[in-house]
């Protein structure tokens, strides 16, 4: 009983210390640069990015990630962090295992895609949520796959009525008609 005690007092003294340590990104980054998301809320998924130049970017998913790494071209990534599925701290991106996939949906788009700091905790998850495990190269990929969906999935969800595809459609309609026009 004692010894049972204990360990309890323990944990209740490690835990915060740990939660602490997990959210101290999110408190410089409370919520994602691109869909202005609560990295707090999300964070089993959310990542950082820190560049050589010294700057940082917080998203909520490796799907917000994958549109700051395409429209930041021009710097060059120092380290790439992940929460772990888990245990919400950060890991180094490109040492997680990843599952991509399987029944738990994805933040910001419809097939998950997350990290975790063992194999063996990724495993678990595909045996219980189904899923591919891969590596970052393979998720990040994947996100890159995902996005036009992704997009035009939250789109419709935010009640965009039009599609690119409609507007694109409207201009050309809208261009003929000019061009007729100037040609009378």
């Amino acid at each position: 009983m004692r010894k049972l005690l204990l360990g309890l007092g323990l944990g209740l003294f490690f835990v915060p210390a740990v939660l602490l340590a997990a959210t101290e990104d999110v408190t410089q980054h409370p919520s994602c640069s691109y869909c202005g998301m609560d990295r707090g809320q999300f964070s089993h998924s959310r990542m950082l990015i820190k560049y050589t130049d010294g700057t940082e970017v917080g998203t909520c998913s490796l799907r917000c990630m994958a549109v700051e790494l395409a429209v930041s071209l021009g710097k060059t990534p120092a380290s790439i962090w992940v929460a772990d599925y888990n245990s919400r701290e950060l890991i180094a991106a490109e040492k997680a295992f990843w599952v991509i996939g399987g029944k738990t949906k994805g933040v910001m788009t419809a097939r998950g895609k997350w990290a975790f700091a063992t194999r063996e905790a990724a495993k678990s998850f595909v045996a219980a949520q189904g899923g591919e495990m891969g590596d970052f190269d393979e998720a990040l990929e994947a996100a890159y796959k995902d996005l036009y969906k992704d997009t035009q999935r939250a789109r419709k969800m935010r009640g965009d009525k039009m599609s690119h595809k409609d507007e694109h459609k409207m201009k050309m309609d809208d261009d003929h008609k000019k061009h007729k026009m100037e040609n009378k």
